[in-house]
């Protein structure tokens, strides 16, 4: 047991330093371009799943709170809400960097989570060619206390630092415990390993509206207990809190529940279509 936890205190420790530059950098960029990133994805129109799509893969969730405001006021379409939504990475690019990933595999996974994103919300906008009115009133996305807009660049990189250590560090633990009682040869014959099955749960993981959902997926695909298709499934359908904040910014609870279950489709569903082709990176 003391092998254990030190093994999950150093490797918690190694990778401190490399969390708190780069959310040092994200936040010091969501913050200076923030509010122009929103005012862009307005005047989008038609080309709001594209711009969505690529904009929404900037780290952490603050773009997709944002977006669930916009929809909310009908600024922008189901189809560009769904782009962002998809195309959320949330956490998973700082795990992706501490853990010392390289650039082209996880360019390849930001771009895949995006042309998904992109391809399903003109799909989406297709399909549902209502337009809505513009008459809602738009709430700002510092309105949700859950953006912490206020805390300024260094306070907030120290705080995100924070959080996603100790759940690194919870992750950490409870996986070398497993694999030291079980074995991993065990670990590699978890469900999330199987067809379906594993996308379906990935899924729902994906679903919980806070960061430690990305933290769990990507520290279980680096661990090996999860495989390509499911890690994309729980990554694609996890929007961070910008479900949480749709169901408070939108009063139409049931159009809240059909877009959760949108979302929760075509992310399981683009998982499975991953891993029956075999694709990896």
């Amino acid at each position: 047991m003391t092998e254990i936890i030190l093994d999950t205190l150093i490797d918690g420790i190694k990778v401190i330093p490399f969390l708190f530059l780069t959310y040092l950098a994200m936040e010091y960029f969501e913050h200076r371009a923030g509010v122009r990133t929103q005012n862009f994805i307005k005047k989008s129109g038609r080309f709001g799943p594209l711009l969505g799509g690529i904009l929404g893969a900037a780290p952490q969730c603050g773009f997709s709170a944002a977006a669930a405001n916009l929809y909310a006021g009908r600024v922008i379409t189901l189809g560009t809400l769904m782009a962002i939504y998809l195309s959320t990475s949330d956490e998973m690019l700082p795990v992706l960097l501490s853990e010392a990933v390289p650039l082209p595999v996880i360019l390849k996974i930001l771009g895949i989570k995006v042309c998904i994103g992109i391809l399903a919300g003109c799909l989406i906008d297709i399909l549902w060619r209502r337009r809505e009115d513009h008459t809602s009133h738009i709430h700002e996305m510092c309105a949700h206390d859950r953006c912490h807009c206020e805390e300024g660049v260094l306070r907030s990189a120290l705080r995100h630092t924070a959080q996603i250590t100790v759940f690194l560090l919870l992750i950490s633990f409870a996986l070398n415990l497993f694999l030291y009682y079980v074995g991993e040869d065990a670990l590699a014959g978890l469900i999330l390993n199987r067809p379906v099955a594993g996308e379906l749960l990935a899924g729902l993981v994906g679903l919980i509206p806070n960061c430690a959902a990305s933290v769990v997926i990507t520290q279980l695909y680096l661990q090996g207990a999860m495989s390509f298709g499911a890690m994309m499934s729980g990554l694609l359908v996890g929007a961070g809190v910008g479900i949480l904040v749709l169901f408070r910014a939108n009063a139409d609870k049931w159009e809240n529940l059909r877009i959760t279950g949108l979302l929760y489709g075509i992310g399981v569903l683009a998982g499975s279509v991953i891993s029956l082709l075999g694709i990896t990176v």
